[in-house]
This record gives structure tokens, C-alpha cells and sequence, in this order.
């Protein structure tokens, strides 16, 4: 069916303008590219998310993550199955000089998707990039004190205190050329990877195999083409799994799983940290105050948000890790559903007469718990108003203003595309970054408890084994009591794929999908 794939897309994005008609969705972004031709295989993915932003250096998108997994290498790289650590643009392990300068050679004749070689110099500002202050990787970087060239083909290393994950942190930056202008980056950057971008639009993304990829054959581009269509409705999505259109569909919809099913398609559950949060604004009365902030998560019935609105494929959060997570610690404070106590910790406060407006994103999942969450919030006694938006207008007209007003916000979140050690998890909404300095505004309301937590994540980097994980206990009990941004719960992430048409391909936790190693049949 895959040659009827422009008309199908085109149908299906018609289809998704019905629906956001009569209010049952957000609207799809699915088109046709025009590039069905071109090669004798091809990847079809749907993606559930969208953006604007493809820079290696910067980008927090879930699907501009997803993408440069496939297109963009660094010194190493996580197998996104199971967070394992692999030498990728490095030729092998760090040499440790010292428990604080490494010295990493890169892979010998290795060269960018426009045949430029790769030198050490293109690692530097590569590396310079993405610790530039203000910038969102920044802070998981903290622990490097300077990236300089050895030689052309060796870097050096020198971290600020040791480290026990480098080699998991250093998989974050990605290597492009040091020419790359930053408009270049964004919109569509080159790499070392098994694939290069082909076009970049806001219908779909194609890729071709990079033909001076000469990393680990295992990664390389098994088909001619991958093309992701961004298809944000869930039901337009399904129908272009259903359909035929898309061989792999990122984040179903539990309830339409036995579609996918009786079109021949296998789906599978994978636990994840992927999770829909709440966000404070510290600064303002009265969330000023922990135990007030402890109130609204007691008194929403996160259970029946999960039973009614993900079908029960979520697990309430007993800690900021999902129970799942390999370094799991159950928390000082559990937020059961639990109205008298809730209550009681408003009176306790002196809050009286509460009313907020809870802003939310425009993700149909999030925006679809917004009317329970309210109707949970005033039989405590608060006053809700509703406010849904974008996510990009969200933040950027109501959160990254001068002067915000807001009092608090529900979206979702999962910085594990990143990685999946607990310090880097914590500092994605904890640390000295955007999220502290210009939206909970933590680090300015109650500086001794901020201090004491990064304080505890700075440490615990340093250790290993039973002492590293003291670290990590000792902060999910702090982050649990003082709630300035916190979980609701974790979602399982729930990925489609037809096994007739692709192999080795294997779902994962967090959002994007990973296809390195695919091949089509």
C-alpha cells in the first residue's frame, strides 16, 4: 500500500482538521513531502510531537532528539534500549591522565555527512556550544572544566572534580562541523551518523544513509530512505498505522492498540520516566510554601487519572524515579489521594479562598486530565481556572517572561532522552538552569534547600555503588518534601510496529523512536 502514501497523508491530515473542528483533537501536521520515491527501502515512522529546533547543541524537542539520534554522533552514545554506553565518534574509552583529565581519541578517517573530516578542533566547539552559559545542556556538563585539542585526532578532557558518569554525560554533546552556523544547526545540522537529513519541513523529515559513515556496522542504515510524518492527533496517527502509511507509530493510544492489532501490527509496553508534571511558581503566595505545594498533589486522585484518562498504562509516582528506574528509592512523601489531608494543609497555611489559573500544554493527554484535576482541586476548596495553550506559547508568553505572573502549570516531561542516570534526571528541573531560574524560581525562594539538593547530586557524581545511591535517596525524600515541580506519574510508553514489513527494531521508554539497526523486509 505504501505507493498510495501522498494520497493516504493528505486524507489523514483532512481528516485530523475534521476532528480538531469538532473539538476531539489538536490537529494534525501530517502532508505529503513528494519524496515517496528514491529507493528500493524505506522507514516510515509517525511521531506524535513537532518543532522547530534541530540544533544538536540545544534542543530539548522530543522529536528533534529522536531524529539526531539517527543523523548526529558524539564521543559516545546510549543504546536508547537500555542506556548502555558505547565509543561512537571516540575510537575507544577515555585514557585516564588523572582522576580529572581524560584524554579521548576519535575514530580514526571519521567524516561528516559532506565528506569533511572530523578533527578535534570540530569536538572543541562542538563541546564549547553546549556549555555555553544560558544554554539548556549546560548544567549536565558542569562537572567539565575545559574540552581542548591534544592533536587533530586527540582531545583532552579536564573535569572540575571526578566524575563516575562521564562517559554517560559526554554522549550528550553531539559533534558537528565548528563551522556550523547556528541557523544551520537549526534547521537541519550534519553529522557523523549512519544517516544524514535529506529535508527537513513541518509535515515530515527524510533521511538517506550517510555514505561516509564508518562507525559500528551494527548502527549502520539498513534501507534507502526514513522518513518521519508528525502526526500529533492520536486518531490520525492510528489511522496511518492502520492504513499502511507508517510502519512504526510512537506513542498509541492504549485505548486504539487493538486496532493496530488486527491490522497486523505488534505493540508493546515499555516502562519509562516519561511523566506529566506539576509547576510552581515559588515566588508567588501561596506556593511559597512546601507544604502548600504538598496540598494540590494530595488532593488530585492521580489513580483515577490514570484509570480513566491512560487507560491504567501509568504508574502513580511513589518518587521522582519511576519504580522501574534501576537506582529506585520510594520517597519521604507519597501522594496518595488524600482531600482531609490536603484541606488540612491549606488551614494549616492560612489559605483561604484560593483561585488559580492552571495553565496547561496542548498535548491532548495533558489537556485531557485538566477537567478532573479541577474538579479534584475545588472540592478542597480551590478555585480553578483552565488555561490551555501550546507548548511554545506557554512557556514563552506566561513562564520565560520578565515578570511572571502565573501561579502554576501542568505538562509533561522526560529529560531520559538525555540519559538515565538520577543526577542527570534531577538537574534537567532542579539545577542551576532555566527551569530554577525562570520558572519555579526555587533557587531564589528557599536557596538553603536548593543548595542542599545540588549539593547532594554534586557529590553523589563522585561516588559509586551502595554510597552513590545514599545520595540519591537522601534527595528523592528532599525533592518529595519540597515539590517544587514533581510528578504526577510515569507514563508506559507505548510503541506500534508492523513485523511484517520492518526487523530489529525494539520499542523504547521515553519518547522518540530509535531505529538504529532497523532494516526493512
Amino acid at each position: 500500500m505504501k505507493f498510495q502514501r501522498s494520497r493516504l497523508i493528505a486524507s489523514l491530515a483532512a481528516a485530523s482538521l475534521l476532528l480538531t473542528a469538532c473539538g476531539g483533537g489538536s490537529g494534525s501536521s501530517t502532508g505529503d513531502s513528494g519524496s515517496t520515491g528514491g529507493g528500493d527501502s524505506e522507514i516510515n515512522l509517525g511521531v506524535a510531537y513537532e518543532t522547530t529546533n534541530y540544533d544538536p547543541s540545544s534542543t530539548s524537542s522530543a522529536l528533534a532528539m529522536g531524529t539526531n539520534w539517527h543523523v548526529m554522533e558524539g564521543l559516545y552514545e546510549l543504546n536508547m534500549n537500555d542506556y548502555s554506553v558505547r565509543p561512537a565518534l571516540a575510537a575507544g574509552d577515555p585514557t585516564e591522565v588523572s582522576d580529572t583529565e581524560l584524554e579521548i581519541a576519535l575514530r580514526p578517517e571519521a567524516k561528516f555527512s559532506d565528506g569533511t573530516p572530523v578533527t578535534s578542533a570540530d569536538v572543541v566547539e562542538s563541546f564549547n556550544r553546549a556549555m555555553a552559559e544560558g544554554n539548556l545542556y549546560a548544567s549536565f556538563l558542569s562537572f567539565v572544566d575545559s574540552v581542548e585539542a591534544k592533536d587533530d585526532n586527540t582531545v583532552t578532557v579536564k573535569l572540575a572534580q571526578p566524575f563516575s558518569l562521564a562517559k554517560e554525560r559526554l554522549a550528550i554533546v553531539k559533534i558537528v562541523p565548528a563551522s556550523s552556523t547556528k541557523e544551520e544547526m537549526t534547521s537541519m545540522p550534519i553529522g557523523t551518523g549512519p544517516w544524514k537529513y535529506e529535508a527537513i519541513t513541518d509535515a515530515n523529515i527524510t533521511a538517506v544513509p550517510n555514505e561516509f559513515y564508518n562507525g559500528d556496522d551494527a548502527y549502520a542504515a539498513k534501507a534507502d530512505k526514513m522518513v518521519w510524518d508528525i502526526i500529533k492527533d492520536d486518531t490520525a496517527r492510528t489511522t496511518a498505522a492502520t492504513s499502511g502509511t507508517i510502519d512504526i507509530m510512537e506513542a498509541v493510544n492504549a485505548d486504539n492498540a487493538p486496532l493496530l492489532e488486527a491490522a497486523g501490527f505488534t505493540v508493546e509496553e515499555v516502562d519509562g520516566f516519561n511523566l506529566p508534571f506539576l509547576l510552581f511558581n515559588t515566588t508567588k503566595a501561596p506556593f511559597d510554601k512546601p507544604e502548600v505545594r504538598q496540598a494540590f498533589f494530595y488532593a488530585i486522585d492521580t489513580q483515577k487519572l490514570i484509570d480513566n484518562n491512560m487507560s491504567g498504562k501509568a504508574v502513580a509516582a511513589t518518587s521522582f524515579l519511576p519504580e522501574s528506574h534501576p537506582n529506585y528509592h520510594k520517597a519521604a512523601n507519597v501522594f496518595t489521594h488524600d482531600p482531609e489531608k490536603a484541606k488540612k494543609l491549606l488551614a494549616d497555611n492560612d489559605v483561604k479562598d484560593l483561585s488559580v489559573t492552571l495553565l496547561t500544554t496542548d498535548h491532548p493527554w495533558i489537556s485531557d486530565m485538566a477537567p478532573q484535576i479541577k474538579a479534584d482541586l475545588e472540592a478542597v476548596g480551590i478555585k480553578v481556572n483552565i488555561q490551555s495553550e501550546a507548548s511554545q506559547s506557554l512557556y514563552a508568553n506566561n513562564l520565560d517572561v520578565e515578570k511572571p505572573t502565573f501561579d502554576l502549570a501542568l505538562a509533561p516531561g522526560d529529560p531520559s532522552v538525555f540519559g538515565n542516570d538520577p543526577a542527570l534526571l534531577v538537574d534537567w528541573w532542579y539545577g542551576d538552569n532555566v527551569w530554577t531560574t525562570q520558572r519555579t524560581f526555587w533557587q531564589e525562594s528557599d536557596p538553603e534547600a536548593w543548595e542542599k539538593l545540588n549539593t547532594l547530586m554534586k557529590e553523589s557524581t563522585s561516588l559509586e555503588g551502595d554510597a552513590q545511591q545514599e545520595k540519591w535517596n537522601e534527595a528523592m525524600d528532599l525533592i518529595s518534601q519540597e515539590v517544587p515541580l514533581y510528578p504526577l506519574f510515569h507514563r508506559t510508553m507505548i510503541t506500534g510496529y508492523n513485523a511484517n514489513e520492518i526487523e530489529g527494531f525494539e520499542p523504547i521508554g521515553t519518547t522518540g523512536l530509535w531505529t538504529l539497526g532497523t532494516s526493512t523486509k
